[in-house]
């Protein structure tokens, strides 16, 4: 799967702030701070300093700078670590020249990093190249510069900067993502020089390389991607006693551009049309991603499929193989014997990685391969420097990997294999065995992957019927290979994990392609089992719709089931319903967005998919964000779907959560379309005051949330149910009219209650609505363990108190 790199939008700022800013001129000193309201402008007006807040987070504060034209596009920010809280942020220059950033209460947040001499008239300037300096007032030698912005670089590298390690001080200069995409906060991804092998520019994932540039062969980095090498920055490798770096020069009379690390973990290239445009000829592919092909394995991004041996070796697990998951590596036909090997010459490539190596600058090709050959420990040879006719020598001493083809750079270089494995000699003449070899081999390789196909589908294939229901499971799915979840997911760790529900944990994955994935896995010890898997797969395998989670696919090899869906970057709705911080941040807009996002996903399993659907499980945890907030019902295991004449069913094994079933539902096993629509009446009113259902307590009495909202609303008292936090923001007649909607939903009668068709139509007009009556549950309750969030009984086993509560503490889901 091949997705190339997501078009990255940079959230949009507070944008009033920047408009009434004053803009004090293109440096600050001693006595002329810089104050949160007022902005810093480079001579030319391109580049602009100041105070902003995430549209995600707008209680936040940071110091930052952004392009005039574009105030959405922060290539710096000081205080990344530690946001301010409050609009009253300075920045001001102490009389020994050092910047600190304070807050009200004078409290340093943030402070450049100065340790040179001390200077007669401090100044800090803001470059056309949209560098941040301190300096002396009359001192324009960039040698001189007591501190600069472009040594402390964010998430994008602009023309003027670089990226490397200065030897003496040890100080690494590369870019680090944002958090997410309205989270400036450090992220997971930097994009940096590694001088730990050969030098060579790396991307990491915490501290994992993801991707990695090659070593410099004296003309370029062998594994830049071609396009990005030759367009708008023309880069400079520079490396001698004092540092290494790689510096990205603008090109002369070239469009504005940036490269951005993305918080996925990925760069791009960006160029200024009047808008930010991402450069396609920038975008990575999957050969990529380091370690593609494992070890020994070449990759070839035109061809089908990726991944193929390097002549004299063979892959190490043939059947993640024929499943296009060659991360396995190769391994060698034959052993060495260190007495009749030879090399094979590999032509255009990556060099493989330099974990373990030796170079020598004053030894050319021919000594390189005398030496290499008489180190039983050395597995290939190149030249060290590829210019001209090629001087020096690299020898690698490990498993060559992370190696794949360039059309037209790339470098040649020798591997060692066995003498009886020589196909070609290394001025590329051919043995003529090689092509009936070769013609034999793929008639046999087509043979066999047909049987192991035709074997493993009958094996392991997802059967087409249910005997004990009869339901029809031909799903037309995409399969994915366990191998590739688990690398996807670094092997289902605890790092990956998201969360675990009845159905078993969730991992976070990344495909080698950059896409993110959420991977739901069995568990060997869950309740639900295999009926729930093919009833979740069955499901949602057929329905479409904005705010329903995709599934993309599902494994089932032996044992082990898994599902596989798009991944929701927001998490859940309860993660920031419930938690006090982040409740915060959900404002009004969002809420009424997200409750009638739910409404329509909910009339569509109702009336609009091919099946009638009742989800029987809807509830906070189950409905997931995406990036832009948008909400998306999930977790399908519990789903039961009805034919078109078909209103109710019962069952004795009552299965859901309790706080959002319906009272019919969780003391007689009854369920229907009015039963989901139960459900989502307390989804609004838990969205409206911020509180579980479930749980809820009160001084007054004993009511949980729906019979506290219902006395409210009863004596007009609408708005003390509304969370603080959006109470004096929020739109009162937006409110109101769904705590109204929301109590009509949550009826004790399934009768009374709205369709979800009706419920979308009064979300969407202002025409009056029904008197709601008493809700479900309503009588007080005790006071008991309220503890167990789901439970699975028989309803022949259940035991109530004298009122409507159910209050038997059950076995938990």
């Amino acid at each position: 799967m091949k997705t190339g790199f997501a078009l990255f939008c940079y959230v949009s700022l507070l944008l009033p702030s920047l408009v009434v800013s004053a803009l004090l001129g293109n440096s600050i000193n001693t006595t002329h701070p810089l104050k949160d309201g007022n902005t810093l402008a480079s001579p030319d007006s391109t580049f602009q300093l100041g105070f902003f807040s995430p549209t995600g987070f707008p209680t936040r504060r940071y110091l930052g700078l952004w392009y005039t034209q574009s105030p959405d596009t922060i290539p710096w920010i000081a205080n990344r670590k530690l946001p301010l809280n409050s609009s009253q942020g300075v920045l001001q220059m102490s009389s020994e020249g050092i910047l600190h950033l304070v807050d009200e209460n004078g409290t340093f947040v943030w402070s450049s990093n100065v340790s040179g001499r001390a200077v007669s008239n401090p100044i800090a300037q803001l470059l056309n190249s949209g560098n941040f300096v301190l300096k002396d007032k009359n001192d324009d030698n960039p040698d001189n510069y007591l501190w600069q912005s472009f040594d402390y670089p964010g998430d994008t590298l602009i023309p003027g900067m670089k990226i490397g390690v200065n030897k003496k001080t040890g100080h690494d200069i590369f870019l680090s993502a944002w958090k997410s995409s309205d989270d400036p906060s450090i992220g997971d991804s930097t994009y940096g020089l590694d001088i730990s092998t050969l030098p060579q520019v790396v991307i990491k994932w915490n501290s994992s390389i993801i991707w990695r540039s090659g070593p410099w062969n004296g003309y370029i980095f062998t594994g830049f991607p071609e396009v990005l090498s030759k367009l708008s920055f023309d880069f400079q490798y520079v490396s001698n006693d004092e540092e290494v770096y790689l510096i990205a020069n603008p090109v002369k009379n070239s469009t504005i551009s940036k490269i951005v690390l993305l918080p996925q973990g990925t760069p791009t290239l960006f160029t200024w049309t009047g808008s930010w445009t991402e450069n396609v000829g920038s975008q990575m592919d999957a050969c990529d991603f380091y370690g593609t092909c494992g070890t020994y394995g070449l990759c070839k991004n035109d061809n089908s499929p990726l991944c193929s041996c390097l002549n004299g070796f063979k892959p190490m697990n043939d059947r993640q193989w024929e499943f296009g998951n060659g991360t396995s590596g190769c391994v060698r036909k034959t052993r060495l014997d260190c007495v009749s090997d030879g090399f094979q010459k590999v032509v255009k490539v990556k060099a493989p990685d330099t974990m373990k190596y030796w170079s020598s600058s004053s030894t050319n090709l021919k000594e390189c391969r005398k030496l290499c050959l008489k180190n039983c420990s050395c597995t290939a040879y190149s030249n060290l420097d590829v210019r001209g006719k090629g001087s020096g020598c690299l020898q690698w001493f490990v498993d060559l990997i992370d190696i794949r083809t360039f059309p037209e750079t790339g470098q040649d270089y020798f591997v060692r294999i066995a003498a009886s494995d020589m196909e070609a000699t290394d001025d590329g003449n051919t043995n003529k065995r090689m092509w009936i070899v070769l013609g034999i081999s793929l008639f046999v390789a087509v043979l066999m992957i047909a049987v192991v196909v035709f074997y493993w589908r009958n094996k392991y294939g997802f059967p087409k019927t249910n005997p004990k229901d009869g339901n029809n499971y031909d799903l037309e799915l995409p399969l994915f290979d366990l191998a590739i979840l688990s690398s996807a997911t670094n092997g289902f760790s605890y790092e990956n994990k998201l969360g675990e529900g009845g159905f078993g944990p969730v991992y976070k994955g990344i495909f080698k392609d950059g896409q993110e994935i959420a991977v739901k896995r069995l568990s060997k010890e869950s309740k639900q089992g295999l009926d729930e898997f093919k009833n979740e797969v069955s499901h949602i395998a057929k329905l479409q719709h904005r705010n329903l989670v995709k599934l993309l696919g599902c494994c089932i090899d032996g044992t082990e089931k898994l599902l596989v869906y798009e991944f929701m970057p927001n998490k859940s709705l309860d993660f920031f319903l419930f938690d006090e911080e982040r409740n915060m941040s959900l404002k009004w807009p969002q809420r009424y967005h997200i409750i009638n996002g739910i409404a329509r996903g909910i009339l569509y399993l109702h009336q609009d998919s091919r099946l009638r659907i009742i989800h029987r499980d809807l509830k906070a945890e189950n409905i997931l964000l995406d990036l832009q907030m948008n909400p998306k019902i999930s977790d399908f295991g519990l789903a039961r779907s009805f034919g078109e004449m078909e209103t109710k069913a019962a069952t004795k094994k009552v299965i859901g959560t309790y706080g959002y079933m319906s009272p019919e539902y969780a003391l007689d096993g009854v369920y229907s379309v009015k039963s989901d629509v139960f459900s989502y009446g307390v989804l609004v009113l838990e969205i409206v005051s911020g509180r579980r259902n479930r749980g809820f307590y009160h001084p007054d009495h004993c009511h949980n949330l729906l019979g506290h909202a219902w006395r409210l609303f009863c004596e007009g008292r609408q708005l003390e149910l509304v969370s603080e936090s959006i109470r004096d923001s929020c739109n009162l007649s937006q409110v109101f009219r769904s705590i109204h909607i929301g109590l009509l939903c949550v009826q004790r009668s399934p009768l009374d209650r709205p369709t979800m068709a009706e419920v979308v139509l009064m979300m969407g007009t202002e025409g009056r609505l029904p008197q709601p009556m008493l809700p479900g549950f309503f009588s007080e309750r005790d006071l008991v363990d309220t503890t167990t969030s789901s439970s699975t009984t028989s309803t022949s086993q259940k035991t109530f108190a004298p009122h409507e509560y159910l209050i038997t503490v059950l076995e938990g889901r």
